[in-house]
């Protein structure tokens, strides 16, 4: 592991805090030090029985350290322990939550907007259907058959009908069999992922807003993984950045913090374009909060208890690294797509004939597929459990996924876009995200031991 600065910034922070609070009288904890020493011992033992999530060798499940000083914020903040459900819970973090996400909103171009923070990206997703529910009760929700599976989860809870929508050959949702749907009169709601989770691919929302205008519907995007690279959307291949472009005419966004924004878990973020939603939101409680008249945040938020200190951690990292385009956290959102456009470079050049990327084309962020070639989908499927186990003992980590057979042979332009796991068997695939900027500069090492890993299952031939 790195030497961890964590400790040493905690040191003079933890000093300036307790001085804030020396006009109250001392007293005496009752806390067993030499136990709690031993017991944390026994922690730090039980925590090595983990993949390595903090090193440029774990390139597997999207899973990006958070940066020191949001650690250090973090263990900061918990010395107070606030609660963000109210300013009595958490005057300073709630004024910190409130900036951050200010922030956030300022990424998608939004200054006029409702929003928090939330435990976790399913809570942010679940909210915003809710909103959607409120507003459209009783309509369909649609999303891609690539969607995140919460959504339809979601949407059981709150008891509305969810329909999946078939994707294409690039895990993109298909428009035609979008609109087929949107014909029938009665969708409320179409998520837009932006990000997918298994392949990074990115719904056309600027095409799905075009139908928006013809059809009308509530537009929600989920952009759990990928809403930061609007940062750097103009980098992006064609149909993304004119995605990310059309971000700010969606009307809510989910964005997780504790994905590409270098935060602990868990950190997600819920927007609302029109602030007028928060009247859903309108409950009395009989015995808070009193001691302000300002809004406070559970009052717009379906969650009570929130942890103060993720909004502490995340105003402390974005006070750091400001979320500007051309600026230090922009770039390395750079970095990880630069890394995982080599990969699949790589993979599609080498010579040895034993990988087969997807067919139509580059990862349209910082996440790379590819099956192993063999002469059906249950070798390469065997293929692709036995280097996944062999790069393990070499201490690279990847991700496996399934994913339709048919998406990684050529496509004719004549032939229909939507290939589903309906109509084609599924391979198990190999599957590497690439979202910690140091994974650039550990390429070879991480090629390196793939190569070899292969050579080792596969031989030198195709299996």
């Amino acid at each position: 592991m790195p030497q961890d600065p964590v400790p040493s910034l905690l040191s003079r922070a933890t000093e300036l805090l307790e001085k804030q609070f020396t006009s109250l009288p001392t007293f005496e904890s009752t806390a067993d030090l030499a136990a709690m020493e031993r017991i944390l011992e026994d922690v730090a033992l039980r925590m090595g029985d983990n993949y390595p999530y903090f090193h440029p060798l774990y390139a597997g499940q999207m899973l990006k350290p958070p940066h020191p000083v949001a650690r250090a914020a973090y263990a900061l903040a918990m010395t107070i322990n606030p609660n963000n459900h109210a300013r009595d819970g958490g005057r300073a973090s709630s004024e910190m939550e409130i900036e951050a996400v200010q922030g956030i909103a300022g990424i998608f171009g939004w200054t006029e907007f409702l929003g928090h923070l939330t435990s976790s990206g399913t809570m942010a997703n679940l909210e915003a259907l809710w909103v959607a529910g409120q507003l459209a009760p009783e309509k369909r929700i649609v999303g891609s058959e690539q969607a995140h599976y919460t959504h339809q989860r979601i949407s059981a809870v709150l008891k509305l009908e969810y329909t999946s929508i078939a994707a294409g050959h690039r895990g993109r949702m298909d428009l035609e069999v979008l609109e087929a749907e949107l014909r029938k009169g009665d969708v409320g709601t179409v998520v837009v992922t932006l990000g997918t989770t298994a392949l990074g691919a990115v719904d056309p929302l600027d095409e799905v807003l075009v139908l928006r205008a013809r059809y009308g519907f509530r537009v929600h995007v989920d952009a759990a993984y990928g809403g930061y690279f609007r940062l750097i959307f103009n980098a992006l291949d064609a149909p993304a950045r004119r995605a990310f472009e059309a971000i700010s005419h969606a009307d809510s966004i989910v964005i997780d913090p504790h994905k590409h924004g270098l935060q602990p878990y868990g950190c997600g973020c819920v927007l609302f374009r029109d602030p007028s939603v928060g009247r859903f939101y309108k409950h009395d409680s009989p015995y808070t909060y009193f001691t302000s008249k300002q809004l406070h945040l559970g009052e717009i938020s379906l969650e009570c208890s929130r942890a103060g200190a993720s909004a502490v951690a995340l105003w402390a990292t974005q006070r750091l690294l400001p979320l500007v385009p051309g600026g230090e956290f922009a770039r390395g959102l750079a970095s990880s797509r630069a890394a995982a456009l080599e990969i699949d470079r790589r993979l599609r050049q080498d010579k040895s004939g034993r990988f087969q990327p997807l067919a139509t084309g580059a990862p349209e962020l910082d996440i790379v597929v590819w099956k192993l070639k063999a002469a059906s989908p249950e070798r390469a499927s065997a293929l692709a459990q036995e280097i996944f186990s062999a790069c393990a003992v070499r201490d690279l980590h990847l991700a496996l996924v399934q994913l339709p057979s048919a998406w990684f042979e050529p496509v004719a332009e004549s032939e229909p876009q939507s290939r589903t796991s309906d109509s084609a068997g599924l391979v198990t695939c190999l599957r590497s995200v690439l979202m910690k900027p140091e994974h650039e500069a550990w390429l070879d090492s991480i090629w390196e031991r793939l190569t070899a890993s292969c050579t080792e299952v596969m031989g030198g031939n195709r299996s």
